[in-house]
């Protein structure tokens, strides 16, 4: 059901940015069968380690390989404890922010989030994935298309249900979280190695506060109000290209179509770091293509909130925990298993 809503939250110090796509995405492709899939994908168990004191209910295991060999980005896991036997959760694949030159998987947001959603009956994977140069576009969407392979190709030993997939982003994070739900299936973005037999399309997406159209960005004033165009900033042009038609190949904002992912928006109006109009405008596209879509306006927000805080590692509360919400965003569109 399509609607929008409106909850009030506290301002939060913003800490990254964020900020586009091809017309034609292909439909999305299903996930083969785990135990029919070639020897190529590696199905091994995860080796790791417990990365923090989580919750009795929550078990963590960390720094986890997902990507080719010789790649030193890694993922972290949540995982539920306790599962009846022969139980498969759903998962959520969480991508950190950090306007594609920074951040990390184990920010204070993240490890919120994740958290929250192993209490609740998720598989959380929060992963990190190529930055600045090394990360110019595609590679960094394609590390994140490989975070939900993974998934799939592990999804007998976590206990995942691989049709159940969501992914989740902040900010940077938000706009990758958009262009993995929406270019499912367009071969020119599909990473090639190490999961070639697994697909990686979702049945969610989760935008907090990410860019949605890189060459549309505005400026805002100190009460986050939008105003002018603010332009493509350099760091930006190395990581997306040049070129308008760049920014737009690289825009959620451009795959909008009637069969999309359901897709949950979540903005602080006070956002001095991604203007508002950046969620408001997929939004309104979203709604005009007739895709499922919901949005939820923090009306004291500013950037890079995550479900209780407004500034997670200070641990500085929002107004009102929204992670119900987005809980139940999830398991209206995945089920609870």
């Amino acid at each position: 059901m399509k609607s929008s809503l409106a909850l009030p939250v506290i301002l939060l110090l913003s800490t990254c940015s964020a900020w586009s796509q091809s017309p034609e995405a292909t439909a999305p492709v299903q996930s083969p069968d785990p135990s029919t899939a070639s020897a190529a994908s590696d199905t091994s168990t995860p080796e790791a380690t417990e990365f923090l004191n989580p919750p009795a209910g929550v078990e963590t295991r960390g720094d986890v390989s997902y990507l080719p060999e010789g790649r030193k980005e890694k993922m972290d896991l949540y995982i539920p404890k306790n599962r009846p036997a022969g139980t498969l959760s759903p998962a959520v694949l969480l991508i950190h922010g950090g306007g594609w030159t920074g951040g990390d998987k184990r920010q204070a947001r993240e490890m919120e989030i994740g958290t929250t959603l192993a209490e609740n009956g998720f598989v959380a994977a929060s992963i990190n994935y190529a930055l600045k140069s090394a990360g110019k576009y595609p590679i960094n969407l394609q590390d994140c298309k490989n975070g939900i392979r993974y998934l799939r190709a592990h999804a007998k030993e976590l206990g995942i249900n691989p049709n159940k997939i969501a992914v989740l982003g902040g900010s940077a994070g938000g706009h990758l979280a958009l262009m993995v739900g929406y270019t499912s299936g367009d071969a020119s973005l599909a990473p090639t190695s190490p999961y070639p037999d697994f697909a990686d399309n979702v049945s969610a997406v989760i935008d907090m506060y990410g860019v949605t159209d890189i060459g549309n960005r505005k400026k805002t004033d100190k009460d986050g109000n939008p105003l002018e165009l603010r332009g493509v900033d350099s760091q930006v042009k190395k990581i997306f290209g040049e070129t308008d038609s760049d920014w737009k190949k690289a825009s959620p904002i451009t795959y909008v179509r009637k069969d999309v992912p359901p897709t949950l928006i979540l903005q602080g109006k006070r956002d001095t770091t991604v203007d508002r109009d950046q969620s408001q405008s997929l939004y309104d596209a979203l709604i005009k293509a007739g895709a499922v879509t919901e949005v939820i306006y923090l009306d004291k927000a500013g950037h890079t909130f995550s479900f209780k805080y407004a500034a997670a590692k200070a641990k500085k509360p929002l107004e009102r925990d929204i992670g119900p919400e987005v809980i139940a965003f999830l398991k209206k569109h995945l089920g609870n298993s």
